[in-house]
């Protein structure tokens, strides 16, 4: 049993089972040993890869939609631009320098919202010399309007789960087995306030911590401007089934086998955001899929302006780049991933969304 696991294993003994959302948030953030605390988890080294990391030309459209946007907002300086769990930097290093190009004249102020040590070092090297500031939460952001990224933030956040009985809404469980390994089980009684329709056996994900901070950032784009731009993996339509999963080397891993050496995730619910964010009173655009996104903003004519000057074996690597950002199934990021904008309720139509009909690239 890993270090975190034998301390989940105490409390479990001491206080019952957990919730799969406490699980997910010892898993992830524990002071100690927790998987963000104690690894940089990206590239072929890592456990997984992230689209910024595949090519620059993410970024760099992700950059020239912020212009865009900016424009839209009045231009203000300086541009608060903040991303939501940063990586290594990536994506914020080649938006600015997108930014910088096009909106010269205005200052960039890059704020980073991050938790982890170990990734946090890595953007700070990064972003060397771009004046960014760090916070360990959104609660710190400066007032006044701002333009939040959020790739692949969302999916970690930690997530409810209840399965369907004949007596109501059982909230899964994380407990001990006779063995003493961890095992999914369901509280006794069923949990109040849930009025969802389902099946017998049906597994429904209540994605609260996500839901939280969406409501935070609508009621801030309501009252001071701006907007989000949030991509990751998930489904428009709700259903029922199990997203839960755990990565580890590239490879899907089993949750609960080796707590705090594996990232956890969920597939993001993505109507459910909209939902809390339209509730607030912000303004929903999307969500698309990152296939059709990054096309609407350029992203052909971009990898086609790379290849001008690049050698053949750097052509061939553009064009596996754009297949995988794009491409629809096995394999592509294409339609798995989702793009969302939410923003302030004047703000719109965006680049990249069906009500836009134009290009931010370029």
């Amino acid at each position: 049993m890993t270090p975190l696991g034998a301390e989940i294993a105490a409390l479990i003994r001491q206080n019952g089972p957990i919730g799969v959302d406490r699980y997910m948030a010892l898993c992830l953030g524990h002071p100690v040993h927790g998987y963000y605390r104690t690894r940089d988890p990206l590239g072929a080294q890592g456990d997984f890869t992230t689209a910024p990391e595949i090519s620059q030309m993410f970024g760099e459209l992700i950059g020239a939609w912020t212009a865009y946007v900016h424009g839209l907002m009045g231009q203000p300086d300086p541009l608060v631009l903040v991303e939501l769990g940063p990586g290594r930097g990536t994506l914020m290093a080649d938006a600015l320098r997108t930014l910088r190009a096009a909106i010269p004249d205005v200052r960039v102020a890059p704020h980073l919202v991050e938790t982890s040590p170990i990734l946090r070092a890595a953007q700070e090297r990064t972003l060397a010399g771009t004046g960014a500031i760090w916070h360990a939460e959104i609660e710190t952001l400066p007032p006044g309007p701002v333009i939040l990224l959020a790739n692949e933030f969302f999916d970690c956040l930690p997530v409810r789960q209840f399965e369907r009985r004949p007596t109501g809404w059982h909230e899964r469980q994380v407990g001990l087995g006779p063995q003493g390994t961890f095992v999914f089980g369901l509280a006794p009684e069923p949990s109040p306030g849930l009025d969802v329709d389902g099946p017998d056996g049906a597994l429904l994900s209540v994605p609260t911590v996500g839901l939280a901070v969406m409501r935070t950032l609508a009621q801030r784009f309501r009252t001071s401007g701006g907007a989000l731009l949030a991509i990751d993996y998930g489904h428009v339509r709700p259903g029922f089934g199990d997203t839960l999963q755990a990565v580890a080397g590239h490879r899907f891993a089993d949750p609960l086998a080796a707590p705090g050496e594996a990232d956890l995730t969920h597939h993001v619910d993505f109507q459910a955001l909209a939902r809390a964010a339209s509730g607030q009173g912000a303004q929903v655009h999307g969500p698309v899929d990152q296939g059709d996104f990054l096309f609407a903003l350029g992203l052909r004519a971009r990898a086609e302006r790379l290849k001008t000057r690049a050698t053949d074996a750097q052509s061939i690597e553009i064009d596996r780049a754009v297949t995988r950002l794009t491409e629809a199934g096995e394999g592509g990021m294409g339609s798995l991933f989702k793009v969302l904008a939410v923003s302030g309720p004047t703000l719109g139509p965006l680049p990249g969304f069906p009500d836009a009909g134009s290009s931010a690239e370029g």
